[in-house]
């Protein structure tokens, strides 16, 4: 028998997500800049694009284009280099506000994370009330915008914060649902990108309610055990929680060259750089982990990973010593773009922390 959403756990969770963050806190912090089409990374002859500015995606510029195509789009188009130490201070603010509500705060990445208000901090019984209080204050604090979707789990609450963007928000409640998933489009769900919605183009599922006609065993066959997420997500179920403890995997650092890199002394100059700030990075959060592992992005985009992992944490010298033998373990035949260093498989223990029944409606 099909299991409705009464057999679930219903919950008040707010997406909350910073409108345009990189580029809005660029044009924050340089007046002259507001209201002009800007973007941050890359420049004119090369680069991709970290994040646009509203203005900017008016000429049809977007995160990960190419920073050549952006400047033709736009010939005006103001580049602005990366300041992420600036973006992590403003995120610190941001999630003070956050935890004012409630513990329950998972981040998705600086400018964006799920809260779960069911019970919070203030007693206050509706979560569109918070998801407004807390944009004001993002407001007041920052002078940035924020968009907020409130609804009864993750994926329902991430789609509802782009429907009012930006500077806006919006609710879906539980008794919406249903209809709501119908109508949206395939290309609309969050969690479903452009290969796999074109994957499900291609055999009729071109909305929600397409989709809805597939049975589970067919959505397992056609896509793999993700088609059993398809087949709840598209009525309104997603277990998933709201997680305050996300453990990190990984930590790295890397850095796209000004131009293409081919000789060794250049490029281990480089790697020395890319190094001493894994070094920082590593002491300043106490991370330590047994593999090694070399990103390399060749001047055609190609990329290509080289690792080494040991019984015991490398100490600072052997680990210099791995990321040299890791870029010297083949001989290079064509320029490099990109190098990255990073460490992973962190013991038991030693994986940090990133930041630290049915319920009355309304929401």
């Amino acid at each position: 028998m099909e299991k409705s959403l009464c057999d679930f756990p219903i919950r008040k969770i707010i997406h909350l997500d910073m409108d345009a963050f990189y580029a809005s806190v660029e044009q924050l912090d340089h007046p002259e800049w507001r209201g002009k089409p800007l973007v941050v990374g890359g420049n004119e002859n090369r680069g991709v694009v970290a994040a646009a500015s509203y203005e900017a995606r008016k000429f049809g510029i977007f995160s990960a284009m190419s920073s050549v195509l952006a400047a033709k789009k736009c010939p005006d188009l103001i580049f602005a280099k990366p300041r992420f130490e600036r973006y992590k201070e403003i995120s610190s603010q941001i999630h003070e506000i956050f935890f004012e509500y409630t513990d329950l705060v998972e981040p998705l990445s600086l400018d964006e994370a799920f809260l779960d208000v069911t019970e919070n901090k203030l007693h206050l019984n509706s979560a569109s009330l918070i998801a407004t209080e807390i944009r004001e204050k993002i407001k007041l604090k920052t002078g940035l915008n924020a968009s907020a979707g409130i609804s009864y789990n993750k994926f329902l609450a991430k789609i509802a914060s782009d429907l009012n963007k930006p500077n806006g928000q919006a609710i879906i409640l539980p008794e919406e649902a249903s209809e709501f998933l119908e109508k949206l489009p395939i290309g609309k769900f969050f969690g479903i990108g452009k290969v796999t919605s074109e994957k499900m183009r291609q055999i009729g599922i071109h909305c929600g309610k397409d989709l809805k006609e597939y049975s589970l065993q067919y959505l397992v066959k056609r896509f793999g055990k993700v088609g059993a997420h398809y087949f709840q997500i598209v009525r309104g179920i997603h277990l998933s929680a709201v997680q305050p403890e996300r453990t990190r995997k990984s930590l790295s650092a890397e850095n796209t060259f000004e131009k293409d890199l081919f000789l060794p002394h250049e490029l281990e100059e480089q790697l020395q750089h890319i190094y001493q700030e894994l070094l920082r990075r590593s002491k300043k959060t106490g991370i330590r982990g047994r593999t090694v592992t070399l990103k390399i992005k060749y001047n055609d985009f190609s990329q290509q990973t080289r690792s080494k992992t040991f019984d015991r944490f490398p100490e600072d010298e052997p680990l210099w010593q791995t990321a040299l033998e890791l870029l010297n373990q083949e001989t290079l035949t064509k320029p490099i773009r990109l190098l990255g260093l990073g460490v992973s498989n962190f013991s038991e223990g030693d994986q940090p922390l990133s930041i630290p029944e049915q319920l009355p409606i309304p929401f």
